[in-house]
């Protein structure tokens, strides 16, 4: 295969041109955008990080109004940053990033509402450091769904209400949501949000949906919530992949089993880690995950060579091919970062490596 660019053999699997004008080849911006020409397929969106909301790069934030018709905020509406104590609430990142999609026609997706990671204490315990009742936290989840969600009601055109609430093996994660309310913790989330943001749509989001087990957990959730009558309009796949799984078989029967539903199916957090695991494991996205680092676990800490972005290319080539085999039933891929410089795996599951995988590099070219 000839060494070609990411983005080239993207636009080559669904049969556009793909050209850099000489203008803008030093930032890798192209004379047509990603958004436009997927746009017979899916939107093309893009992970927002707190720097970025802040304007504090502008190549980067040149890039999104560009190449990316969909949004997410990284963590800016994650509980632990947008409300950190009981009585404390900070709009301000995530009143910037509402601005900014509404001004750049963007549509936005609120992340998350309901998750185990990213939530101070403080929401499940009393004065006494003891669990608090079901009642006390049901009341507090509904106050912060009603300030947070019900803030940007008709502004922000998606929510992730529920995120990562399975097990690898589809049974429910214990949790303190879980553990302090029980099992329609879930259910009462998606009414509570539905409430709120009565327009909006209302998603689920989790990893390693490709896994049988969990794919199966996944589709008897949504079902038993439709069959309860709670508005659920779609499931997010987030996409945490490397360069030789999940299997596109595999990855074919998740899009199916979902579609089957349905609801809107799309990839929430896509990114193709060229790196190892530590033996062969850990395919999934748990954040608590911290391996110390090594060398055989960082072989790429300056650059990465030739022969693997050739691999990530024909990667990525896979994958989207995938994607495009089922366009009539995925309504959006969005990438988790804008380039390899804000990818989350620079930190995980090893603190402190070097990753490489999202379509622009670190100095805002596309990987070539």
């Amino acid at each position: 295969m000839k060494k070609t660019t990411i983005l080239m053999i993207l636009f080559f699997l669904i049969g556009c041109s793909y050209q850099l004008s000489e203008k803008n080849s030093t930032t890798g911006l192209q004379t047509t955008s990603l958004a436009d020409d997927f746009e017979d397929h899916f939107m093309i969106g893009t992970a927002i990080s707190t720097k970025q909301i802040e304007e504090k790069n502008q190549i980067t934030l040149r890039i999104v109004k560009n190449e990316f018709n969909a949004i997410t905020p990284e963590n800016v509406m994650k509980w632990e940053l947008i409300h950190p104590e009981p009585e404390v609430f900070i709009y301000e990142p995530a009143d910037k990033l509402v601005s900014f999609a509404e001004e750049n026609n963007i549509f936005l997706v609120g992340h998350t509402l309901v998750w185990h990671h990213m939530t101070p204490d403080w929401i499940f315990k009393d004065d006494e450091g003891d669990l608090v009742s079901r009642e006390v936290l049901l009341s507090r989840l509904e106050n912060h769904i009603n300030k947070v969600a019900g803030r940007y009601k008709g502004r922000v055109d998606a929510w992730d209400v529920v995120n990562e609430a399975l097990n690898d093996d589809g049974s429910l994660r214990k949790s303190n949501w879980l553990k302090i309310i029980g099992e329609d913790y879930i259910e009462i989330a998606f009414k509570m949000a539905e409430k709120a943001a009565p327009n909006a749509k209302l998603y689920y989001n989790d990893y390693s949906l490709f896994e049988p087990e969990k794919r199966k957990g996944a589709v008897k959730l949504i079902k038993d919530l439709q069959s309860k009558g709670v508005k659920i309009d779609g499931i997010g796949f987030q996409g945490h992949y490397g360069l030789t799984w999940p299997s596109i078989s595999e990855l074919e029967k998740s899009i199916k089993a979902f579609s089957e539903l349905g609801i809107d199916v799309f990839f929430s957090e896509l990114d193709i880690s060229v790196l190892p695991r530590e033996n062969g494991e850990n395919q999934g996205a748990d954040i608590s995950i911290n391996i110390q680092i090594e060398d055989k676990l960082n072989p790429y800490p300056k650059e990465l060579p030739p022969f693997m972005k050739e691999k990530l290319a024909k990667r990525y080539y896979q994958i989207f091919a995938v994607f495009n085999k089922y366009k009539d039933d995925i309504n959006r891929v969005s990438l988790w970062g804008v380039s390899d410089a804000d990818s989350w795996l620079n930190d995980w599951p090893v603190k402190g490596r070097t990753d490489y995988p999202l379509l622009f590099d670190r100095n805002l070219k596309d990987s070539s």
